[in-house]
């Protein structure tokens, strides 16, 4: 049997896990090794799958032995099974920050509780969505990973997080209604849903209703995507929820929505009737997105915004429809899961050591920890597109890419690329003068906890400000002594440390991982392997 044949143990592997964290729920240490260790199963397991789909091609796996298109099928290929990859390992690796968290604070029961078995099953729901063969498996992959989203996001019930999650579950409520009536429409005119069989049929259809569908489903997934206009929902949403929920979020979910982008527009729409639209939403994302983020005074509202500004260079790439852009678009997918996430991780441990994640009120923070300042420094020039980070490689692909297209849109999307990765330079550059450079005094009203482990002029802290503060009782618990300093706990570090780390490595082998990305986008404009994996050789070439 072919390794790939496992894959659905990707999905089937954080469900059980989920159902044995969820009875082990009074029992958190218990807890937390069996959700580390099923995705740490998961993670290798997925990795033997990449290598052997590298080297057959796409395989479909038909669940419970009906042949598609009459029942359900998940397939692998080398996109999803890289995906599957690195959505396993940012995932454990935010797991394992949020454990740190929640050991250092003592947060062994209440709602807090529920968090493993729920975040097992947004990983089960995201992997679902990866592997999908038909509309309709990837319907509910979405709202498994939703339905999740939305329990995690309100963790803790604060009046904040109530109110950006219920804009969160209307907005997405909604985008599912889209999708669904698309899946019902495709249904009506093709009587099938599998990707493979609707890649033949769809052709077949008058181009006035090739148009309403494709419109329908990229809307649907623009919203998942948050490209511009449907990105208003989410710096209102992410930046409010716990700080380990903020970074999944920020690195997969929207991923998702690309995800579903790309495959569409590859497998069931390969005409370029709708590049040209692809083209001005991207750059409309890239622009909106970065001059939101350089109006905002939050860490993770700035982070927020960026990330949508970068969800257009990967519509960028999709909109070229060529080999190059579409590899550039992979290889750039893979990089922003990383270091985007990497960034939240890093914006969670800012707030836990200043405070506050408001860039007026931080200050010192490379002199209190400088482990923190590198942490952060590393990801925000990757993110910059700053040589020789893969940030940089990914930039430069896309933009070779829209010179080779030769369009007057393509090269007007290359100048705008080249403008918003500046503006990140500068947001990011914004943030390291006044959080980690400038002096803690500098600060405008700094936390008390800032102010007191702030050194003076000999270089020691003084923890004369925490003792008059009359804003002491906020501190509590933050301290592990008298004279002590605010500890960041190590499982937190090192899990944002192993991050930065992985995204160094895509630099490192940036190569090799550009190679596979053009093995990847090759394989998927050329169709015809991944419609012969389902239905068979010589299902015909569409």
């Amino acid at each position: 049997m072919n390794v790939a044949h496992l894959a659905p143990l990707a999905v089937v592997l954080p469900f059980l896990g989920a159902a044995l964290a969820f009875v082990l729920i009074k029992h958190p240490r218990a807890q937390r090794r069996v959700s580390l260790g099923t995705l740490t199963i998961t993670l290798a397991l997925e990795a033997w799958v990449l290598a052997s789909v590298w080297t057959t091609g796409p395989v479909a796996v038909k669940l419970g032995g009906w042949e598609p298109p009459f029942g359900i099928v998940m397939v692998v290929d080398q996109f999803s099974s890289l995906l599957l990859v690195i959505s396993s390992a940012v995932s454990l690796a935010v797991l394992a920050y949020a454990t740190g968290q929640g050991a250092a604070d003592g947060e062994e029961g209440g709602p807090v509780s529920i968090f493993h078995p729920t975040y097992l099953i947004l990983v089960a729901g995201v992997s679902n969505a990866f592997l999908a063969g038909d509309l309709f498996n990837l319907y509910v992959g979405f709202e498994i990973l939703l339905t999740a989203s939305y329990v995690l996001m309100t963790l803790g019930g604060t009046g904040s997080r109530i109110r950006a999650g219920i804009t969160y579950v209307v907005v997405s409520v909604v985008s599912s209604l889209l999708f669904l009536i698309a899946i019902a429409m495709v249904y009506g005119a093709t009587g099938t849903v599998t990707l493979a069989d609707l890649a033949l049929k769809l052709g077949e259809l008058d181009p006035g209703t090739q148009n309403v569908l494709h419109i329908l489903l990229l809307v649907a997934f623009g919203i998942k995507a948050a490209v511009f206009p449907l990105s208003f929902w989410l710096p209102d949403s992410y930046p409010t929820a716990p700080a380990p929920v903020t970074a999944v979020f920020a690195g997969l979910l929207t991923k998702v929505g690309v995800y579903a982008i790309i495959r569409t527009e590859t497998l069931l729409f390969p005409s370029e009737r709708f590049n040209s639209l692809l083209l001005v939403v991207a750059l409309l994302t890239m622009i909106v997105g970065i001059l939101g983020a350089v109006a905002q005074t939050d860490i993770k509202r700035m982070l927020s915004f960026t990330l949508v500004s970068h969800i257009g260079y990967m519509i960028f790439g999709v909109g070229l429809a060529s080999v190059l852009g579409l590899a550039a678009t992979i290889f750039y997918v893979i990089h922003h899961i990383t270091i985007q996430t990497s960034l939240f991780m890093v914006a969670g441990l800012v707030e836990r050591r200043g405070g506050n994640s408001s860039i007026a009120r931080l200050g010192g923070l490379a002199k209190l920890s400088p482990i923190l300042a590198v942490l952060y420094f590393i990801p925000a020039m990757n993110l910059s597109g700053i040589p020789p980070f893969s940030g940089f490689l990914g930039k430069l692909g896309l933009l070779q890419a829209g010179v080779a297209d030769g369009s007057a849109m393509a090269y007007v999307l290359v100048v705008g690329a080249v403008v918003a990765s500046l503006l990140t330079l500068l947001v990011m550059a914004r943030v390291w003068n006044r959080v980690f450079w400038r002096s803690t005094f500098d600060a405008e009203n700094p936390d008390p906890v800032l102010l007191a482990t702030a050194p003076d002029a000999s270089g020691v802290p003084s923890m004369r400000a925490l003792r008059t503060s009359k804003h002491v009782d906020a501190t509590e618990g933050r301290f592990s002594g008298e004279n002590e300093i605010p500890i960041l706990p190590n499982m937190m570090l090192y899990s944002t440390a192993g991050l930065v780390v992985l995204g160094l490595a895509m630099t490192v082998f940036a190569g090799p991982l550009f190679d596979l990305s053009q093995d990847a986008a090759a394989g998927m404009l050329d169709r015809t392997p991944y419609i012969e994996a389902v239905l068979g050789a010589g299902a015909g070439t569409p």
